[in-house]
């Protein structure tokens, strides 16, 4: 599948087959709901979808290596990730995969570079911030490491609005992807030092970093720290109902895969709740069996809208308007690189 669709995607010289084909492989072994999701995108915006998610794996992998490295031992491989890839955006070369083949989707799609300056900048964050004050600090946070995969996304994916009117809803569901990560990699954060969940949010429930260790170290449940939890996934579940409009001003052959990402992902939170919020001690996961349910309405869905396309009228370009009746109808890694 990987020679159709670099070739659908036109994507011919040798060296940069083979840096996709990599970000494709990235894709499939680390983020299981995001490759299944994207494979129910045509074949020639594939290829996209995995070079930005290999240019994000790329740079959290280095900031979240823990185990056998420091934070100035990680905060100089970033800086050579950031020297490389600002390198290759001035044309130059670069023996990294996820960067030669993000740089490159990057020039085809006229994706404005300010959106990995953006990420990198959280990335960088990672390197020596433990926790978040406020729900606001976290925010501030995310812009650089999920929304702006939402805005990188969008002319993946195509609109039919200007783009600028689909960018919000896109990037609320990177934040709300990352918030379901965060809840979800509660425990596993906390073994990294970490705590995404905001201060403030914790504490309204009585909830601090020392009782979220105590409930880890012990594996002991408490009710402060369930009712907290319970409140960050109604504030995650607020921020999906908010994304969902967007999916409506989507390229309809784009908006089934974003439509089955955003059941998957939602999906986790149904399991957390239905597992009583235990993510302090074990991650919540879906089965193969619900993500394959899931995803099979989402591809009839898919070969519909290109069907659709083919026999009904021509492909309109991304940003081109349709009927107002199609407009606004009722359809819409921690960090949202992860799963």
């Amino acid at each position: 599948m990987t020679a159709r669709e670099l070739a659908a995607a036109r994507i011919h010289d040798p060296a940069l087959r083979a840096a996709y084909a990599e970000c494709r492989r990235l894709n499939a072994r680390h983020g299981r709901t995001y490759f299944l999701a994207t494979r129910l995108l045509p074949l020639e915006r594939r290829s996209a979808v995995h070079a930005l998610y290999g240019f994000a794996r790329r740079a959290d992998d280095i900031v979240d290596e823990t185990a056998s490295t420091s934070p100035a031992e990680r905060a100089a491989a970033l800086d050579a990730l950031e020297a490389e890839w600002r390198g290759a955006l001035r044309g130059g070369p670069t023996t990294d995969p996820a960067v030669a083949a993000a740089a490159h989707t990057r020039e085809r799609l006229g994706i404005p570079a300010r959106h990995f300056d953006d990420f990198l900048t959280s990335m960088r964050s990672d390197l020596f911030v433990r926790e978040y004050a406020t729900y606001a600090d976290l925010r501030a946070y995310m812009h650089g490491s999920a929304a702006v995969i939402g805005l990188q996304m969008v002319p993946v994916l195509g609109t039919v609005v200007p783009r600028e009117e689909a960018e919000p809803y896109a990037a609320a569901l990177g934040v709300a992807f990352q918030l379901t990560n965060f809840l979800r990699d509660v425990g596993e954060d906390l073994d990294r030092g970490r705590v995404y969940l905001p201060a403030d949010l914790l504490a309204a429930s009585g909830v601090d970093r020392e009782l979220l260790l105590w409930s880890r170290r012990t594996g002991r449940r408490d009710r402060r720290v369930t009712a907290a939890l319970r409140d960050a996934a109604a504030l995650t579940q607020d921020v999906y109902r908010r994304a969902e409009h967007g999916i409506a001003l989507l390229d309809p052959v784009s908006a089934p895969c974003v439509r089955t990402a955003f059941v998957l992902y939602r999906e986790i939170l149904t399991v957390i709740e239905r597992e009583g919020y235990a993510v302090v001690h074990r991650r919540a996961v879906v089965s193969a069996r619900r993500r394959a349910s899931i995803a099979l309405p989402g591809l009839v869905r898919a070969l519909a809208a290109r069907a659709g396309l083919r026999t009904e009228r021509p492909p309109s370009p991304a940003g081109a308007r349709r009927p107002a009746e199609r407009r606004t109808s009722p359809s819409a890694g921690r960090r949202g690189t992860s799963t």
